[in-house]
């Protein structure tokens, strides 16, 4: 496909809600060529126009996918890429219909579909967790009797934790099942709405997480796994609370990941962009969680701050058929990123207290919030962040320690009264309650703090990072993990 003549380079972004920000692409793009944003009618992308407008050309996207791919051509954009999980299929027809790099439509469907990505990754000999598809309880006996106990339900698409629960006996998991699917729309024809999965249980690494991301970087040289991401502890039921760099593990053990991964790509037939694909590390070896064909959320931020890589930059360049000259990205110090999450119940947000002392520690880089005050929080499982608190220290140790002390002296007051009668819904807190950020982070779940980390084994050294392009960037809002 021909394309026109122009002074710099037409960047196309298929954007919504997702793991970048429209500030984080204006920075990253700025000097690469002229933004046009691809957006869907979506309330997150009505609230974001303004400001989406200020970096760039806003086009409207129909929703035929016919109509699209032609006003798509007619466009004829130079690279063409998304950071939002919602969009990924959408932009896969859309590259292929103007002849641009990305994920072959049936590899988005992959990346997005989990029931399909298990078959597939279970064809491949990759992984053969057991998975059963769900889309009404009369689904469930067939799904039982595969899957066993205990498990996780699951959307088939989705990201963030929505309506993903742990099942331990079978009237736990009928009620969990009417819940979701009285809220879950309709999926579309032919696909059933929601996964049962069984339980990967991962080893004790307290106080650190027991899970696991890489994030890669696939193109016509192969993968190249920029990064090994640490986590915090999941907050029940599957809630994300942040990560750090470089992740603390055994060199074998981070090998054994790694090749997991790239597997894992191979099966999927992913040759394009960046990904995040999640691990469990359990007693038996690294099992996989799922695959994401986009940059995981908050982790641009991550890659700025600890190493001065700009992965939007990266993705773009890539997708101009250029070289991004990235190998792997290890920091010399731990740079960290923790979030506070809303409550499970529904609350309004009163006031977040101690933002400047907390700033104002050592070790901390900064403090960020995402809610305001009077913002109604709608409750439920899904990862919602309140905040996002970023530093570095020198080992994992002084990390922890670092974040409980910011935690504790960070404080959230809120208020449980139903906004729509006034009254204080029955059973659990009531009214208005101030409590430390620790109750909203990482290690919430645990009774007392934890011993101290294992001394890391086997951490490279020597990476001579491109110079960061323009300001410094906090991380974006709306991550996706």
């Amino acid at each position: 496909m021909r394309r026109p003549a122009r002074d710099r380079p037409l960047l196309a972004i298929a954007y919504d809600d997702g793991a970048v920000s429209p500030g984080e692409v204006a920075v990253a793009l700025a000097e690469l060529g002229d933004v046009v944003f691809l957006v869907p009618d979506t309330a997150h992308v009505a609230s974001m126009r303004p400001v989406l407008t200020r970096i760039g050309e806003v086009r409207d996207l129909s929703g035929d996918a016919r109509a699209d791919a032609e006003a798509v051509r007619q466009l004829a954009p130079d690279a063409l890429v998304t950071f939002s999980e919602r969009m990924i299929r959408a932009t896969a027809e859309l590259a292929r219909s103007a002849e641009l790099p990305y994920h072959s439509p049936d590899t988005a469907l992959l990346l997005t579909d989990k029931t399909r990505q298990r078959a597939a990754l279970r064809a491949a000999g990759v992984d053969d967790l057991r998975t059963a598809p769900l889309d009404s309880l009369a689904d469930w006996p067939a799904a039982f009797a595969h899957v066993g106990l205990p498990a996780v339900v699951k959307p088939v698409r989705g990201a963030g934790s929505r309506h993903t629960h742990p099942v331990r006996d079978e009237e736990e998991a009928l009620r969990v099942l009417t819940e979701i699917f009285t809220d879950l729309p309709p999926a579309p024809s032919g696909e059933p709405r929601l996964t049962l999965e069984e339980m990967l249980v991962g080893r004790d690494r307290l106080p650190l997480g027991d899970y696991t991301s890489v994030e890669s970087l696939c193109g016509p040289e192969g993968v190249t796994h920029l990064a090994v991401s640490g986590k915090f502890p999941l907050v029940a039921p599957f809630r994300e609370p942040g990560r750090y760099w470089p992740i603390q593990l055994p060199e074998d053990e981070r090998l054994a990941v790694l090749d997991l991964v790239t597997r894992a790509l191979e099966a999927l037939g992913v040759q394009h962009g960046l990904t995040h694909t999640e691990v469990k590390l359990t007693p038996d070896g690294p099992r996989l969680v799922e695959v994401n064909g986009r940059l995981g959320g908050h982790v641009n931020g991550l890659a700025r701050t600890s190493c001065g890589v700009d992965l939007v930059h990266a993705a773009v360049l890539q997708a101009l058929g250029r070289p991004t000259g990235l190998g792997p990205l290890r920091p010399d110090r731990v740079h960290f990123q923790h979030n506070g999450l809303a409550p499970l119940r529904p609350c309004r947000l009163v006031s977040v207290d101690g933002a400047a002392a907390v700033r104002g520690m050592a070790g901390i880089s900064g403090y960020r919030t995402f809610v305001r005050p009077d913002e109604q929080l709608p409750g439920g499982v899904m990862t919602r962040e309140l905040d996002v608190l970023w530093g570095v220290a020198d080992t994992h140790e002084e990390m922890v320690r670092l974040v409980r002390d910011a935690l504790e002296n960070l404080h959230y007051t809120f208020d449980f009264t139903d906004p729509r009668d006034g009254v204080r819904p029955p059973g659990g807190p009531t009214g208005l309650r101030t409590v430390a950020a620790s109750s909203c982070g990482a290690w919430q779940d645990l009774p007392a703090p934890e011993p101290a980390c294992e001394p890391i084994r086997g951490a490279a050294r020597g990476l001579a990072p491109e110079p960061i392009r323009g300001p410094a960037l906090e991380p974006a809002p709306e991550g996706a993990s």
